[in-house]
């Protein structure tokens, strides 16, 4: 993954973090299941960051 991607991925993980943080903010109580989607959200960004590229094999 290149530097310019992993900014774009890390760039949209924040954009949500901000995004549901007013949303939560804007509550006296947050339910399990709004953290669990917030977190589930920010997996799916970041997930493909953390995957290792493969190097070709020469054969």
């Amino acid at each position: 993954m290149t530097a310019i991607s992993e900014k774009t991925v890390i760039e949209e993980a924040l954009a949500v973090i901000d995004e549901e943080l007013l949303h939560l903010n804007a509550r006296d109580m947050v339910r399990a299941s709004d953290v669990t989607n917030l977190l589930l959200d920010l997996r799916l960004l970041l997930a493909p960051a953390a995957t290792p590229i493969q190097e070709p094999v020469n054969v």
